[in-house]
């Protein structure tokens, strides 16, 4: 393990050497960038929310991939993007329950010395504990209010932190170093083929979303400001070139975005790469794989951006997804002219390596459990802790047949989160109505055992990933009544056509649907039926909003996930195209601040609005549906007075059982 910890010999420090020395003309070199970015404090593949290992993520899977690219590329430069300190129960552990001493490294930084980082710049979540915390854990000595003057310096990691875009209000200086320049011994070839030693300064620049003085607004308002980080690049590159720089790496949080440029654009590194001086860029926020020649993503496809080869206005550019799911890699192919380092862009290649695998993932490595242990024992125990109280059972066996106890919560957060989020950043949409759609992850596709079931009583972290199971970003979407109504529609695919007419016994549910899919609204202001007896697509009747027929051109806002808003499912008109919002905050996290807030929930308040009833049909024959047996009491407390239990086992050898819905009811 220690050969892999540090750095490979020809890349170690080597002081104040001159950038190119008396390197020949001719000669060239090629450096790897490795990207970690959102990593969001995942050091191992761990879910502490439904406490249990997940492969799929972690940084100690990426540790094995960066291994590997190390003995690929011996020159080379780990560089992490940002959002590294937030975003597991474990980070929260570390800065909230019980906070990292003075001396203390939290997890993920412990991690990163681990790996040997290079560098790392900052992302909007490092803010969500506060300046103080943010202090304490970087090293650093912030000149803010808010911090005390003789706070003393803390064990930060063994890497430097670059940020140049957010400044103290006080002394309108940088929060941290703008930028580093690493200087490095670098193995190349001289124009006569032979290997020789080479030095390169490589500077890196650091820049963070300017939206994280909203987003953070109650930690940072009147404590720093931001600027842009296009203005922020014009001002501090051309230093870093006159400090002897002779690669430019910008370290940026945020995505691409072809809207017109605004100091306030919190994805502006596709302007970002028109700075002259940028070799290459880091970049991160949007929780996206680039170079990725298969992704839908609308900004992939502006102009001057290669989706495929990794460049954006011919900068090669990374991002290396989240989590740790992926490393990036720029190889930098550079030649020396005799004067200064270019970067062969022709013979540059980009990619983001991923930890699956075909057969599985890559092995994790085990350094990083032990190197954890404690803290992760901790972190369990510390998820088990009530985060709030219910007064009910939320659970989603009747989800299919209109109990929305595990549905509403999830859409009120939802709702809150939007709205909030519409009034700190996007005034012009503040007029529009915010309604939220979810849906019953669990509704028995994997057994009789797969439902949604929080009991009343304390409600945990760990609960949170019962009521909402899979890892998605919340994102929301524009869209008008028609729009509303085609979504709606689609949703009710979750059921088989009825002919009220069959004396025979008819399945309500169509299995090829996923519950997943199965979308829902719960608002007080909007009412609608779906009628089983038509056509998919003709299903949604008596749509009102606010008593009144709902109008076609009537405009919403509408929460819901990135997987949703950005096509999956296939529902008409999503596609990316309508997305306004693409939330920093994952929508778990967003229901568990909720719940939080609230502290005590009710069924009164938080599991009694129902949208959707189902039109009013006599059936000659039995409407069934299977769930798990015993359960009839769940469906009277949810007001489901048409639902009974017609046999507790349904013969299915699944240990299901046979309910029956009245539809006339």
């Amino acid at each position: 393990m220690r050969a892999f910890i540090v750095l490979p010999v020809l890349l170690i420090g080597c002081g104040s050497l001159p950038g190119g020395g008396t390197t020949p003309a001719g000669t060239e070199a090629t450096v790897a960038l490795l990207e970690t970015t959102d990593l969001h404090a995942n050091v191992l593949g761990y879910d502490y929310y439904k406490l249990k290992a997940d492969p799929s993520m972690g940084l100690d899977r990426t540790a094995t991939l960066i291994q590997q690219a190390r003995a690929e590329f011996p020159n080379n430069l780990l560089l992490d993007n940002g959002d590294a300190l937030q975003g597991t129960a474990l980070a929260d552990y570390q800065a909230l329950a019980s906070p990292v001493g003075c001396d203390q490294a939290p997890a993920i930084y412990k991690a990163m010395n681990l790996l040997g980082v290079d560098g790392a710049g900052v992302g909007n979540h490092e803010f969500n504990y506060g300046l103080p915390y943010l202090n304490q854990v970087t090293g650093s000595h912030f000149d803010v209010d808010g911090v005390a003057a003789d706070a003393p310096r803390c064990a930060g990691p063994a890497f430097p932190i670059v940020l140049a875009n957010i400044y103290s209000a006080r002394t309108r200086q940088p929060l941290f170093a703008p930028y580093a320049i690493l200087t490095r011994r670098v193995a190349a070839t001289g124009p006569d083929g032979r290997p020789l030693t080479a030095t390169l300064k490589v500077g890196v620049i650091g820049f963070a979303p300017p939206g994280v003085l909203s987003w953070d607004k109650h930690w940072l308002d009147g404590k720093v400001y931001a600027e842009g980080v296009r203005e922020t690049a014009l001002k501090y590159i051309p230093q870093m070139r006159a400090q002897g720089a002779d690669l430019v790496v910008a370290v940026s949080h945020g995505g691409l975005d072809g809207a017109p440029y605004t100091s306030e654009m919190e994805n502006a590194n596709y302007y970002l790469a028109q700075v002259p001086g940028v070799d290459a860029m880091l970049i991160g926020h949007a929780h996206q794989q680039f170079p990725n020649p298969a992704s839908t993503v609308a900004s992939f496809d502006l102009p001057g951006v290669d989706k495929a080869g990794g460049t954006v206005r011919g900068v090669p550019a990374v991002m290396a997804s989240l989590w740790g799911k992926h490393l990036g890699v720029i190889a930098l192919r550079l030649q020396y002219d005799g004067k200064a380092w270019s970067v062969d862009k022709g013979r540059t290649t980009v990619e983001a390596r991923r930890t699956r695998t075909a057969g599985g993932y890559v092995p994790a490595d085990p350094a990083f459990g032990a190197l954890i242990a404690a803290e992760h024992e901790a972190t369990i125990r510390y998820v088990r802790t009530p985060v709030g109280t219910s007064d009910f059972r939320m659970s989603s066996y009747f989800a299919d047949v209109g109990d929305v106890s595990a549905i509403q919560l999830v859409n009120q957060a939802q709702t809150d989160y939007v709205t909030d989020y519409v009034k700190a950043n996007l005034p012009r949409y503040a007029g529009l109505p915010v309604l939220s759609m979810a849906s019953p992850f669990k509704a028995g596709a994997a057994g009789v055992r797969d439902y949604t079931d929080v009991k009343p009583g304390g409600v945990a972290l760990n609960n949170a990933a019962d009521l909402y199971l899979y890892p998605n970003a919340l994102h929301a979407v524009k869209l008008d009544g028609a729009g509303l109504k085609a979504w709606l529609e689609k949703s009710a695919e979750r059921f088989n056509r009825i002919d009220p007419a069959s004396g025979a016994q008819q399945e309500l549910i169509n299995a090829s649907f996923a519950s997943f899919n199965f979308d829902m609204l719960t608002s007080a202001d909007v009412t609608y039926q779906i009628d089983v007896t038509r056509p998919a697509g003709q299903r949604i009747v008596a749509l009102h909003y606010k008593g009144a027929p709902l109008a076609p051109s009537q405009q919403f806002l509408v929460a819901t996930n990135n997987y949703r808003a950005s096509g999956g499912g296939h529902f008409p008109g999503l596609d990316g195209g309508k997305t306004v919002i693409e939330a920093p905050d994952s929508s778990r996290d967003v229901l568990i601040s909720y719940i939080k807030r609230v502290k005590t929930l009710t069924r009164a308040r938080n599991a009694s609005t129902r949208s959707w009833r189902f039109a009013p049909v006599a059936t000659k024959g039995a409407v069934v549906f299977h769930a798990a047996p015993g359960m009839i009491e769940l469906a009277r407390e949810a007001g489901l007075a048409s639902v009974t239990q017609i046999k507790p086992d349904d013969g299915g050898g699944k240990g299901f059982a046979l309910y029956a819905i009245d539809l006339s009811k």
